[in-house]
């Protein structure tokens, strides 16, 4: 029998080759604050292209120099990036890779200039305080994150994750201890999820490539954020027409009264969760680094795709190693059969 690990699947209507997955890493590695993917992103990603990776999402990439994480970080806010990433997407795309770009806005976690959040509530006491967003800043956010999504269509992006996890700008509006707002996207369950909501359905009418989400399934703070929140959320972003959920857990708060041990696959049963509350595909993440473990997720129902983040970083060829730990050594690329026999 073939590993389910390296049978293909379907995201929306895009095809991909097998089931591991590169999840987003930020690199921090853009120069002179353009935001620009350079050489070595090319080198980077290709690297795990050429490795056998199915899919491969590309690090949190902010839709306006304000939703920067650092200075550092990738963006999509102009048309030179756009053309950057182009290039990016063409020397990982002949290897077999679908490619894929997390939009991002970092909220109140920014090192930047101009922090702005849902509420003037900072992170820590090692970051500014932010600004809360006005009603225009709501709009023009919600249009950067459009425009964003038309440059990552225009430079091949085969599809979009939104980045609503880890306690981000879009995860901050989910969150009732750290989105305090009094208006349409404060209070309840509806109003803090509308905001995500809206982007998800703006940016599906502007593009035809599929659209994801990552989501942080549980703050680890007792009556914030939680798994039974994130459930609920899965089921109204499908359908709105999501085309996968990531799911990730944490970030949204320096202190947590509820987090769980780090250990291999800890994130695993908030996948299992999501995918039992929806048909479209689910991604795993979270300390696995093993192809065993990945194919028992796969077989037990917990997730249809494996997010390998740490292991992908010290192994560019992972997944070929695993494929010929999985019986399936006719998928390694020719050039490297010699290293697995």
């Amino acid at each position: 029998m073939q590993s389910l690990l390296f049978t293909p699947l379907k995201i929306g209507d895009l095809q991909i080759k097998n089931r591991v997955v590169m999840p987003p890493m930020c690199m921090y590695k853009a120069k002179n604050e353009n935001g620009q993917p350079r050489c070595f992103h090319r080198l980077h990603y290709a690297a795990r292209a050429l490795g056998g990776v199915g899919l491969i999402i590309v690090e949190a990439t902010a839709v306006e120099p304000r939703g920067r994480i650092t200075s550092c970080d990738l963006g999509l806010w102009n048309d030179e990036q756009l053309e950057a990433h182009a290039r990016l997407v063409k020397e990982c795309v002949k290897y077999g890779a679908a490619m894929v770009v997390q939009l991002a806005h970092a909220g109140r976690k920014s090192e930047c200039d101009d922090l702005i959040a849902p509420s003037a509530v900072k992170f820590s006491e090692s970051y500014k305080t932010p600004r809360q967003m006005s009603a225009d800043d709501i709009v023009a956010v919600k249009q950067a994150f459009v425009q964003a999504a038309i440059r990552a269509q225009s430079a091949g992006y085969a599809a979009i994750e939104i980045h609503a996890a880890h306690g981000y700008l879009i995860s901050e509006f989910l969150s009732p201890g750290i989105n305090l707002r009094d208006d349409e996207y404060g209070g309840s369950f509806e109003n803090r999820t509308r905001f995500l909501k809206e982007i998800l359905s703006e940016i599906k009418a502007a593009v035809k490539i599929p659209a994801g989400v990552r989501i942080s399934a549980d703050s680890w703070v007792k009556g914030d954020w939680s798994l039974e929140d994130s459930v609920r959320l899965a089921r109204e972003l499908e359908a709105l027409g999501a085309a996968f959920i990531h799911v990730s857990a944490g970030g949204l708060f320096e202190r947590t009264d509820s987090a769980p041990a780090f250990t291999p696959l800890y994130q695993a049963s908030y996948a299992k969760a999501v995918k039992q509350a929806v048909s479209i595909p689910v991604i795993a993440v979270g300390l696995i680094t093993k192809a065993s473990e990945g194919e028992a997720l796969l077989l037990s129902g917990v997730c249809d795709a494996v997010a390998y983040g740490r292991e992908l970083l010290r192994n560019p060829n992972f997944a070929q190693a695993a494929m010929s730990e999985l019986g399936c050594a006719e998928l390694i690329e020719n050039s490297y059969k010699r290293a697995f026999k």
